[in-house]
């Protein structure tokens, strides 16, 4: 029998919220946690090569584990809101979980680690339990800090010695070093003003440096290294100032000679406005003899930007050499930085979870350049729907925005990849539905009582056949063209995009070269500014250039929107709301061409959960949380009302004779529309009989389950048909339960999927 398999094209996803969840590996990968999987991201094929899912709750912090050879790494270290750390080894091309630390009480929020002689893992974490743990597959050692929180933490070697030693940054803004050695030696660095949020070591060179920043603004380096009886200078020695230093004596297990270090501020960097949430190490990199890289170091601050610093060559007087970042927008700041082992391309996280890259300019010496990166939405995924064209995919989510992805082929690229063009909606609240119309307009919904409608701008729809590689003329008539407003921007203190002219952007232009007049000037909109694109823009630019216009809002509901359909032809729209009462869960339905309410169309008790119409546009199948469906049949139009359709119910299933016995969340249509599938609550997934079983055509059909009911073992939350018959016309249904999905991964991943025939599988169900 021949069958299909489903192959991912692309994962959309974005860093989770927190500062300690991205790391660089020296092969090239990004390893960075979304939602409670960890996604190892290539930036140079643009693309997530593996999603490595242990997780049962947030991953908070991600970590390589370095090898002291520069050598590729075989081993992630990841820790969550599961109160786990999991350690991931590379097992062809594949990682595997190699090790899992249980043992905190609160969320883990840092980790790092080490290997130590004999191969063995040494692992550090803090979580918000107020407690570090170190492990070696168990709990080796607990640091309690009673209510104080440690908020980052980093390992190392001491120079010259396998003897390991632990920094911590902390809420009481001192940074606590640990040795392990047959006394333990703690040390207390003072100097910071407030919180600690990041630390990092660095060997460079036979010592070691420090590096920490903090909620003062402040970055401050540090610098511990071996002393002996030659570094002490003459008494009469004053043409040398030297830091006060801070010297411990550590002795090795089963050695009877002592080590002595010396620790001192190394300098104080002041360049950022605001906290400073990250700090990264780029040591020295060689090719041969001959120095590539310089030591640097990079931070990343609340204040929107990255700074890179180095100590100049002839006074070693440490300087800013490099400041990206993001101007404007109404997002809050970097939470950590990242750069890659070559130093030609760094990275920050932000606030809202977008990965943010820049890449060193080869042409132009010392400029640094936005470079294309992954994105996707920070919160739950709650809908999407194609392109009539099937060319691009539209998607809304509780980040309370509407995102566009499609692929695009670089030119010196056979692959094409996909990626975020625009993000058409910013709103106040988290969007919950939508439904395409036409090439360039949708509907979406929100936790509020009103429909939007967008139409595309004229310099989107420029933009998008520059990255596709569509004719401009296939996709717009030129009076269509005309006709559409440039683009969009958002009023302050707004919920609706505004339109943009022409016109608009003469006049901005004149407004900018004035200076502020009143108060009032100085709070004026986010405004647009057209972009020539030939490739996906960076997330300043979607923030604030690739908004589509409102057109139309749509009242009648009296509850919040849930759930939105269209028909093939694109000339009606079903909308439903939350209800508990059968007064609020009808279904209205809107014409396309007036944006008028058409339809009121009551028959359930609550909330209809999910609407699709049949492929040939002539029936409306609901589903709901009363348990059951309800089908209603398209009329023919006559040539009194040709334009105006009308619904009436046709088939329903009752709660006595229902065959779900919990919530129904979805349903879908059969390619050929001879069939339709539900999915509920209690586990079941159902194919219902064809229309065409009815003995009168004239008469309701009564509708059955055409094949056996499926049991899944948990809640079935979405289901669709595939749109395309199998090779030996069998239809390919994918369905979606609590913990696994082909379609969605977890609440924050956004997955979509291919089908290929390949008669050598045969692993997917199939219903006739």
């Amino acid at each position: 029998m021949a069958a299909a398999t489903i192959e991912t094209c692309h994962v959309a996803c974005c860093a989770n919220r927190t500062p300690n969840v991205v790391s660089w590996s020296r092969r090239g990968t990004i390893a960075f946690g979304t939602c409670n999987s960890v996604a190892l991201y290539d930036p140079q094929e643009r693309k997530v090569v593996a999603l490595l899912s242990g997780h049962t709750n947030r991953v908070n912090a991600v970590q390589w584990v370095h090898r002291e050879d520069y050598g590729p790494e075989r081993h992630l270290v990841s820790a969550g809101s599961d109160h786990r750390l999991i350690v991931w080894e590379a097992q062809n091309e594949t990682f595997i979980q190699s090790v899992e630390c249980k043992g905190h009480t609160g969320p883990v929020c840092a980790v790092d680690a080490i290997y130590m002689d004999n191969s063995q893992i040494l692992v550090v974490s803090s979580a918000s339990d107020s407690t570090v743990r170190l492990w070696l597959s168990e709990c080796l050692h607990t640091l309690s800090f009673g209510s104080g929180f440690m908020m980052d933490v980093s390992l190392a070697r001491l120079p010259g010695s396998r003897v390991p030693i632990l920094a911590c940054g902390g809420d009481d803004s001192r940074v606590h070093l640990y040795v392990q050695s047959h006394g333990q030696v703690t040390m207390c660095l003072q100097g910071h003003e407030d919180w600690v949020r990041g630390v990092e070591w660095a060997s460079i060179g036979g010592e070691l440096l420090l590096a920490s920043c903090s909620q003062d603004c402040l970055i401050r380096v540090w610098r511990l290294c071996a002393k002996s009886g030659t570094d002490a200078r003459p008494e009469d020695d004053h043409t040398v100032i030297k830091m006060k230093e801070d010297v411990f004596e550590v002795k090795e297990k089963g050695e009877d000679v002592s080590s002595v270090f010396a620790l001192s501020l190394e300098t104080v960097l002041a360049g950022h406005e605001n906290w400073v949430y990250g700090v990264h190490w780029q040591p020295p990199f060689y090719r041969g003899d001959e120095l590539q890289q310089p030591l640097s170091l990079l931070s990343a601050s609340m204040d929107k930007t990255m700074i890179l610093w180095a100590p100049e060559e002839g006074s070693g007087v440490w300087v800013e050499q490099v400041r990206v970042g993001e101007v404007g927008g109404n997002t809050l700041g970097f939470y950590g930085c990242q750069m890659s082992v070559d130093g030609s391309m760094i990275v920050a996280h932000a606030f809202n979870g977008a990965l943010h890259l820049w890449c060193k300019d080869q042409d132009r010496k010392g400029e640094w350049r936005p470079g294309v990166v992954i994105s996707g939405h920070f919160n739950a995924v709650q809908d999407l729907s194609w392109d009539p064209e099937g060319e691009f995919i539209l998607s809304v989510g509780a980040d309370q925005t509407t995102r566009l992805f499609t692929p695009w082929r670089k030119h010196d690229s056979q692959q094409a990849t996909w990626h975020e063009i625009s993000r058409p909606q910013i709103h106040g609240y988290d969007m919950q539905c939508l439904a395409t119309v036409g090439r360039f307009q949708f509907v979406s919904g929100a936790d509020e009582k009103v429909l939007r409608v967008f139409q595309a701008p004229r310099n989107f729809v420029e933009n998008f056949a520059n990255i596709s590689g569509t004719s401009k003329e296939q996709l717009l008539t030129s009076s269509d063209s005309a006709n559409l407003p440039e683009g969009a921007s958002t009023p302050a203190l707004g919920l609706s995009n505004k339109a943009v002219f022409q016109g608009d952007l003469v006049q901005k232009t004149c407004e900018d070269e004035k200076q502020f007049n009143s108060v009032s000037d100085q709070y004026q909109e986010s405004y647009f500014h057209p972009l020539n694109m030939t490739e996906p823009p960076p997330e300043d630019h979607l923030l604030q250039n690739t908004l589509w216009p409102e057109v139309q809002k749509l009242y009648g509901h009296g509850f919040e929107m849930f759930c939105l359909a269209s028909d093939s032809a694109r000339t009606v729209v079903a909308s439903a709301c939350k209800a508990s009462k059968a007064e609020h869960a009808s279904i209205l339905l809107w014409s396309t061409s007036t944006w008028r309410q058409l339809q009121t169309l009551p028959y359930h008790t609550l909330t209809v959960t999910q609407m699709a119409f049949s492929p040939d546009a002539q029936h409306l199948l609901a589903v709901s949380r009363d348990r059951t469906w309800s089908l209603w049949r398209r009329h023919p139009t006559t040539p009194d009302n040709p334009a105006e359709p009308q619904f009436s119910l046709y088939a329903h299933t009752e709660k006595d004779t229902s065959i779900h016995s919990r919530i129904i969340w979805s349903c879908d249509w059969s390619p050929d529309g001879k069939y339709f599938v539900t999915s509920s609550r209690d586990k079941k997934v159902i194919v219902w009989g064809s229309l065409e079983d009815a003995a009168d055509p004239g008469l309701p059909p009564e509708i059955k389950p055409r094949s056996s009911i499926l049991d899944v073992g948990d809640s079935a939350t979405a289901v669709a048909f595939c749109p395309v018959l199998c090779s030996d016309n069998r239809h390919l249904i994918l369905f979606k339960w609590k913990d696994w999905s082909l379609v969605y991964r977890g609440g924050y991943v956004l997955q979509i999927t291919r089908n290929r025939r390949n008669p050598q599988s045969s692993q997917q169900s199939y219903y006739r």
